[in-house]
């Protein structure tokens, strides 16, 4: 499904600065990421987002360290609808809720997650494995706070971001891993876009799986404004979740209260070229 809004004009893009970056990634796009390079020429850059992970050809690297995931003492603040996906964002003042280890000098502080899914199970991430997709994908945002001052600033420099992907897979079971119904259940609070609600107390450890192996490679953001700042972890083992849990993403909405209903589904763009880019692997193949 695809959803034709507005999109910026080439004479403001040529305007963005660092400051307005972070504004610039929740602007009023439309989700038809094939017309994105009109408005935004970087569509077509040499380290875009998301890639398909061909495993044979993952470059297994034995210098990269295992990730440190430090959420234990994180504060989430609130849940919106962003009119693009559902999204928590945290406090990030310190660097007390961080990612560190990996390929990473600096730890790198929580900003937000969001979901990428599909109408059906067989489509909904972005990222794929061997050309295989999974039915949702989950994004934890991550900010250079030890070399920039704000977030705009960090997402619009080659390393100023850091993003975990995780797969989510459906298994027909009585318990999911995303066992945490907190999340899910708040969904109904902020079904229509422009949307926000108090969201506190939620840890987001309990979306992670067990195994923390991971791909790592230079890429983009997967949203306008596309910046080519991102270092992707993609964490190789998937997490579940129940059709029941799903379909509660499905019920969200594109639009606003006022127009016309249009389901926020398939709100993902498909693999880019690789160009030449190395993908490496903290684990043996």
């Amino acid at each position: 499904m695809q959803v034709f809004t507005p999109v910026l004009t080439l004479e403001h893009l040529s305007k963005v600065t660092a400051a307005s970056a972070e504004r610039e990634w929740h602007s009023d796009w439309g989700y038809s990421p094939s017309e994105w390079h009109k408005a935004y020429p970087i569509a077509q850059g040499n380290r875009q987002s998301p890639i398909d992970i061909d495993s044979a050809r993952a470059v297994y690297d034995p210098n990269l360290q295992p990730l440190v995931i430090s959420y234990e003492s994180c504060t989430s603040l609130s849940i919106s609808n962003t009119g693009h996906s559902v999204m928590v964002e945290f406090e990030d003042t310190d660097d007390r809720t961080a990612i560190s280890g990996g390929p990473f000098q600096n730890p790198f502080r929580l900003k937000q997650f969001h979901f990428h899914w599909g109408t059906t199970h067989s489509q909904g991430s972005e990222h794929t494995i061997d050309g295989k997709p999974f039915p949702c994908e989950l994004h934890l945002v991550h900010w250079n706070a030890r070399k920039y001052a704000t977030f705009g600033e960090a997402a619009a420099a080659p390393d100023g971001l850091a993003v975990v992907g995780v797969f989510l897979e459906v298994r027909i079971a009585k318990i999911a891993r995303l066992h945490d119904k907190k999340l899910t259940d708040a969904l109904y609070m902020v079904k229509f876009k422009g949307t926000k609600a108090q969201f506190r107390g939620f840890n987001p450890k309990c979306l992670l799986p067990l195994s923390l192996d991971y791909w790592t490679y230079l890429g983009s953001l997967t949203t306008p404004p596309l910046n080519e700042s991102v270092t992707w972890i993609v964490l190789k083992e998937p997490i579940r979740i129940s059709v029941k849990q799903l379909e509660k993403f499905r019920m969200l909405l594109f639009t606003g209260e006022e127009d016309q209903r249009i389901q926020m589904a398939n709100n993902f763009r498909p693999p880019q070229p690789l160009k030449g880019r190395i993908v490496r692997a903290s684990f043996k193949a």
